[in-house]
């Protein structure tokens, strides 16, 4: 039975006068060591006007803080250290583009600029409203404790697909060129659940609707006990309303509430006066947005020591 949910200096520093043979001022010189070069860069042509340019992280002695992307000499996106991708736009069709990525460091240090990468955009598509189909039976395996391997069949267009988009949960984390049916994405997390779409895209920058989803779950760190995340999340839309059903963590003691998330967003506690019976928890969300609203739902459990427990994979569904 459900009992219904709740919703959830300035500090002045005194200038420090360091004599010359204080360490720390030794330790304050400026860092002279500048980090890698970028590797494994690549360029593709998203549409007449844009490029989306990826590479692979650099490594520092102390720690890389951004990225800076040129188009020949010409600084045109500067990025933090998280950031191994980008889109470049505004360029011209039928134009031909080199680009280099350099690697900054706390001290402004850059690395040497990675080889350049050639890339030419495309004719201007004709008017075209019409994306293209679903990218077909997407399918995903790891590699490892920080990367997936994803593969996919083809998807067609009335004129032309010009690449593939890899969305984990929401958020596009990848491209390929419109000619490939698969990706190695990396940089991952030890322990975590990834849900994974693709969507093809044309060179109006019409995309499709979302491949069908793949979850994959990494395997713990070294030390780490077994994933808390809930389990075989089913959302389905009816009128008015999402049913859900999950299967809650295995724990020492019991899971007493969850937290819902939809569209990113804490949206609601769900909170049990007692128990479900069986391994399996149901719950059914009132909507009110009109029939065509896109929904995404997650969810993580309350554990017995009180801390929250890792979220589940994530599931979309469409208002009826």
């Amino acid at each position: 039975m459900q009992r219904p949910p709740t919703l959830p200096a300035l500090v002045a520093l005194g200038a420090l006068v360091l004599t010359g043979c204080s360490g720390t001022g030794d330790n304050d010189k400026k860092d002279g060591k500048a980090p890698t070069t970028p590797s494994n860069v690549t360029a593709q042509a998203g549409s007449a006007t844009s490029v989306h340019v990826m590479w692979q992280a650099s490594t520092d002695d102390k720690a890389v803080t951004g990225y800076e992307v040129f188009q020949k000499d010409t600084k045109v996106k500067a990025l933090p250290a998280g950031k191994t991708m980008v889109d470049v736009d505004g360029l011209k069709p039928r134009t031909a583009y080199s680009f280099t990525v350099r690697a900054r460091d706390a001290a402004g240090n850059l690395s040497e600029p990675s080889p350049a990468v050639a890339v030419t955009t495309p004719e201007p598509a004709p008017e075209d409203h019409r994306p293209p189909t679903v990218p077909g039976k997407l399918t995903g395996a790891l590699d490892g404790s920080r990367a997936v391997r994803l593969a996919w069949r083809p998807a067609t267009d009335n004129t032309k697909v010009t690449s593939y988009d890899i969305y984990q949960e929401d958020s596009r984390i990848h491209s390929v060129a419109g000619t490939e049916t698969g990706a190695r994405v990396t940089g991952l997390r030890p322990g975590t659940v990834y849900t994974f779409t693709v969507r093809a895209r044309d060179a109006a920058e019409n995309s499709s609707a979302d491949s069908n989803a793949v979850d994959l779950t990494t395997p713990a760190a070294d030390g780490e006990g077994p994933s808390t995340a809930p389990t075989d999340l089913v959302a389905t839309a009816a009128k008015g309303s999402i049913e859900l059903s999950w299967k809650p963590p295995q724990a020492d003691g019991a899971i007493e509430s969850h937290e819902l998330y939809l569209n990113g967003k804490l949206a609601t506690t769900i909170v049990w006066g007692a128990m479900p019976t069986g391994d399996t928890a149901t719950y059914t969300m009132t909507v009110t947005d009109p029939p065509g609203t896109r929904y995404s739902v997650k969810l993580r459990a309350k554990l017995p020591d009180g801390k929250w427990g890792d979220f589940s994979a994530q599931r979309t569904v469409v208002a009826r």
